[in-house]
């Protein structure tokens, strides 16, 4: 019984120690936690188990590493505030994935950041067409931000309204090609008429209202 009511005052009391020191720390850690932020959090929550069930090891030896951590992040957040430089050490940099409708394949791979992940995100964020995309900036908390192109020109329409991918990273998607009731033949008709004549140098083709969007594949560095 005694053990029991140890871990419920323990429980307790690290409840209000973490939201203190979350509180202490800011909403910014909250609603968007950077890979730092991330780190420090798992480390405080891991402590605070310990704290629960190790009930023999007294409880400072926890909470002494958390108010720690909390005072680093908090001496950073402030260090950050104050300097450029630090602030894109601790949180990184915003990275431009497409630039004025075009992908930058460069800045893809040294964010290890593929054409799934991009498509993924533009999905989330309502965008029918990469064709669309006037600008894309991949934040340091890895969400996607999206420029539209102007949407007041006027497009004939057509039964796929959504973007399909006919070519990923220089090769040919052929169940959607089926969808689009197309061929390959067509397919490479359509890229020769477009001065496209190497598959493996085109990163991203797709098929919506009726035309073809190319991204090729851009040298690497």
């Amino acid at each position: 019984m005694e053990e029991y009511l140890t871990i419920i005052v323990r429980t307790v009391l690290l409840y209000f120690i973490l939201l203190t020191i979350f509180r202490l720390m800011g909403k910014r850690e909250i609603g968007e936690l950077s890979l730092l932020d991330l780190v420090v959090f798992m480390m405080i929550a891991e402590m605070a188990v310990m704290a629960i069930e190790q009930t023999k090891d007294p409880i400072m030896h926890s909470v002494v590493p958390m108010v720690l951590l909390m005072g680093i992040q908090y001496v950073l957040a402030l260090l950050s505030l104050k300097s450029k430089k630090i602030r894109e050490i601790i949180d990184g940099r915003p990275s431009v994935i497409i630039n004025k409708g075009k992908i930058d394949e460069h800045v893809m791979r040294k964010q290890r950041y593929n054409l799934d992940d991009l498509l993924m995100q533009l999905r989330e964020k309502n965008v029918k067409s990469l064709a669309d995309v006037e600008f894309a900036i991949l934040e340091s908390s890895g969400e996607l931000s999206v420029l539209e192109k102007d949407k007041n020109k006027t497009t004939e329409p057509t039964d796929y309204s959504i973007d399909l991918p006919l070519i990923l990273d220089g090769e040919v998607q052929r169940d959607h090609l089926k969808q689009v009731n197309k061929t390959e033949f067509w397919l490479w008709s359509e890229l020769k008429k477009l001065g496209y004549t190497e598959l493996k140098k085109i990163s991203y083709c797709s098929y919506n209202n009726g035309k073809l969007h190319v991204d090729i594949m851009d040298e690497k560095r």
